[in-house]
């Protein structure tokens, strides 16, 4: 077994941060990814301990690997548009000449703001808030990936702030035969059906329970490796939860799925065991017997996202990475919050 390596200083320079990119999803179903999982976690936690962290450095080197993120994301949506011509039909205020240039590295006469137009169009940034690939971002893109590529069903469960919905969206918007909805506790059957079928372009007006299933299953067959997230699916009430069972049945070997929530949902699964619950025993049958559990953000993480989204400084970002408790919600507030005293300032 190899000797584990330290986890890495410098998010920007080093290859050590998290990564399950090398895990195939043989080793998920042989229990590969359990033993990493933990290795994660357990790194992940003794990093939330430490009272020092690096922060990126700022200027070229930052401009780089925000460049080179950029150009990545792109040549990931080339693929879901079917080319470069057809991608720079979508994006406004691009051409294919451009696309060409950045994808194949010649980025001398490609101007800052054409990086931030593109950025945004391809879903890098959200409203101003960029998206950094976090350690978390890394596992759970390479999940999504391995459960669209065989097919899979999983549950993988996070804490609430760890970027999961924001890694889904991402996923969402840069991959083919994808389809993702946010669960509520609100969606009764009829409801979040037709928020599924929203989600693939079909219109559920008029349609019966029985329809509009029969369509959801119909258009997932007609699609090459699909892949269908479910979103804080610890908030789908028994009766929605038991439409995963139906689906499943359904559509076994030819479409992937994904529940995605907190901890919460595999406390719930646990309990609905132990009490016998009508339908548990298959949702846990049909998600392999586990959750696989995503592993904590560390402070390198933190300041990742600090410094990507403009906030540096080595007091700023520790005092930003020791507050936020491991949640990017409390991160990106306190990013807001720096930027408006610094305009305030002025």
């Amino acid at each position: 077994m190899e000797e584990v390596k330290e986890v890495g200083l410098d998010p920007w320079m080093g290859s050590e941060l998290v990564s399950s990119s090398h895990l195939s999803f043989d080793d998920v179903e042989a229990g590969g990814w359990r033993a990493h999982r933990d290795e994660i976690r357990r790194r992940a936690e003794g990093a939330c301990k430490r009272t020092e962290i690096t922060i990126p450095r700022t200027g070229l080197t930052m401009a780089i690997k925000e460049q080179e993120l950029i150009a990545a994301r792109l040549r990931e949506y080339c693929q879901k548009q079917g080319g470069q011509n057809k991608a720079a039909n979508t994006l406004k205020g691009v051409s294919s000449a451009t696309i060409s240039k950045i994808l194949s590295g010649s980025w001398e006469t490609i101007a800052e703001g054409m990086w931030h137009n593109i950025s945004k169009q391809i879903g890098l940034s959200s409203e101003g808030w960029t998206i950094v690939r976090t350690a978390v971002y890394e596992e759970l893109t390479e999940l999504l990936e391995c459960a669209q590529a065989d097919s899979q069903v999983m549950a993988i469960v996070g804490s609430a702030g760890c970027g999961k919905s924001a890694t889904i969206r991402q996923y969402t918007t840069t991959h083919k035969e994808v389809v993702s909805i946010t669960c509520s506790e609100y969606q009764n059957r009829t409801s979040w059906l037709s928020a599924v079928m929203e989600a693939m372009g079909l219109d559920p007006r008029g349609m019966s329970v029985a329809e509009k299933i029969g369509a959801v299953v119909r258009k997932l067959r007609q699609a090459d490796k699909p892949l269908l997230i479910l979103d804080e699916a610890d908030k789908m009430s028994d009766q929605v939860l038991y439409f995963f069972i139906s689906i499943y049945n359904e559509l076994e070997d030819h479409c992937g799925v994904i529940l995605s929530a907190t901890q919460y949902l595999d406390k719930r699964l646990q309990k609905g065991l132990r009490t016998g619950r009508k339908g548990y025993e298959e949702v846990y049958s049909r998600i392999g017997r586990q959750c696989v559990q995503l592993s904590a953000l560390s402070p390198e993480d933190i300041a990742l996202v600090c410094v990507a989204n403009g906030v540096t400084g080595d007091r700023r970002v520790r005092k930003i990475s020791d507050e936020a408790q491991c949640d990017l919600r409390r991160v990106k507030r306190a990013v807001w919050r720096e930027h408006q005293l610094a305009e305030d300032a002025q």
